[in-house]
């Protein structure tokens, strides 16, 4: 089978026993969950993964969360394995939420740690592809004490931090990119009532990645999931509670074994916030259906439905940015309004969408035109949305450096003076 559809993989225990998955976290190994493969490995045949260009496995990067779980199912196709139950941590619950989604009769139960139904903003992933395509991973490996771990596990335990650290550093940009890409298309708040499996949905206390209020999401979409709660622990909760994340998956994983083979004990999972009004949810958990984000009240188009106008707000979003298209609809008035419907629908939704030059190619003439025109605050605006592109800092040098030839110097000059400062801020790294 080729290598491109399936994962690099290892298995423990039994050859004979049910299948458990263990799904990895964005720029991890397997071996985030060496803690818990002793314990699981004594009743179930534990299949470990990696993602593309993660410990060593082949950089074939996977374009979407969904081709990572096509990736998986062939993978459990090899060994053999028709069913199989599932936990996740992060980018690994969100491949463990598509395949639920997608191909339900592949999972016995569902666990997702430190997940969410959309991981952040659209906008995130993308900056954090552009500071890794200018700098490197050692940015982000750099920001993984604060962002995984409670600070009293990071102070007692600096081996374990600097072992996390060097995961990241040693992940294949590529790939760790094309993830940042897969993550910026995942939003299953409109679908979360499709899932039907039981699901354990499991949160850090102090996780401020995914935190809790992501967990109660889940839970309150999910009709057949609970919410357990692991206090003083933050992201990488499988490392920083190995204990009480091996009990919680032990129990949960029980429940769904043919009543011959459950002999291990139920675990009892770690309390959850009781709920204050009777629906089964916790008190800050949102009601099913809630998640979804309303239309923002520019987006509401103004008489001119249709495929053109959608096409064209999704393009907008993807190349500008939400941060850009919302200030835009806050800004627009009944004055303004239908000149913006106008640029949605003939700018993005026809001339953007056309297929016959690719979006990197497509900034580098929307530069060039902008600088010629000396229109500096579009040229801001396209000089974020070339990097999110995929242009590098100095190919838009080069760009500019073309068109002061061309163009003339003043107006090249303006030009590398607007870009310098948006690379400047887009390039450094964001908690």
């Amino acid at each position: 089978m080729s290598e491109t559809k399936t994962l690099q993989y290892r298995t423990d225990g039994p050859p004979d026993a049910p299948l458990v998955v263990l799904g990895p976290a964005l720029g991890t190994t397997w071996h985030m969950w060496d803690r818990q493969v002793p314990e699981l490995s004594r009743h179930w045949r534990v299949l470990r993964y990696d993602l593309p260009g993660h410990g060593g496995a082949p950089a074939h990067p996977a374009t979407s969360v969904g081709d990572l779980a096509a990736r998986l199912l062939a993978t459990a196709d090899a060994v053999g394995a028709d069913r199989f139950a599932y936990a996740g941590c992060s980018l690994g619950g969100a491949v463990g939420a598509r395949i639920a989604l997608d191909a339900p009769g592949r999972l016995t139960s569902l666990a997702l740690i430190s997940s969410a139904p959309r991981h952040a903003t659209p906008d995130t992933w993308r900056q954090r592809g552009v500071v890794v395509r200018t700098n490197g991973l050692d940015p982000i490996a750099r920001s993984i004490p604060e962002r995984w771990f409670t600070p009293a596990f990071a102070a007692a335990q600096p081996a374990i931090v600097e072992w996390a650290v060097q995961m990241v550093r040693t992940t294949d940009p590529g790939c760790y990119i094309a993830a940042c890409e897969a993550l910026v298309s995942f939003d299953i708040r409109q679908e979360l009532a499709r899932v039907g499996v039981p699901t354990l949905v499991v949160a850090g206390a102090e996780d401020r990645v995914t935190p809790p209020a992501d967990a109660r999401a889940l839970v309150a979409g999910i009709p057949d999931a609970r919410l357990a709660l692991v206090p003083d622990a933050c992201h990488m909760a499988p490392v920083e509670r190995p204990g009480e994340i091996t009990e919680l998956l032990t129990g949960h994983f029980s429940a769904a074994l043919p009543a011959g083979r459950r002999d291990t004990p139920a675990a009892a999972p770690v309390p959850a916030q009781e709920p204050a009004d009777g629906t089964g949810r916790a008190p800050d958990a949102l009601p099913p259906g809630a998640a979804v984000a309303a239309l923002t009240a520019g987006e509401q188009h103004r008489g001119h439905p249709g495929t053109a106008y959608d096409t064209g707000l999704r393009l907008r979003r993807d190349v500008l940015g939400d941060a850009h298209v919302d200030r835009v609809a806050e800004e627009t008035d009944d004055f303004t309004g239908d000149f913006q419907d106008l640029l949605t629908r003939y700018a993005w939704g026809e001339v953007w969408a056309r297929t016959g030059i690719d979006r990197r190619t497509r900034s580098v003439v929307t530069l060039t035109a902008l600088t010629a025109g000396r229109h500096l605050e579009e040229l801001a605006s396209h000089t974020r949305a070339a990097l999110r592109n995929g242009l590098t800092p100095q190919e838009i040098g080069e760009v500019l450096l073309h068109t002061a030839v061309y163009c003339g110097m003043p107006a090249a000059g303006a030009a590398f003076a607007v870009a310098r400062r948006v690379i400047a801020e887009e390039t450094a790294p964001r908690d």
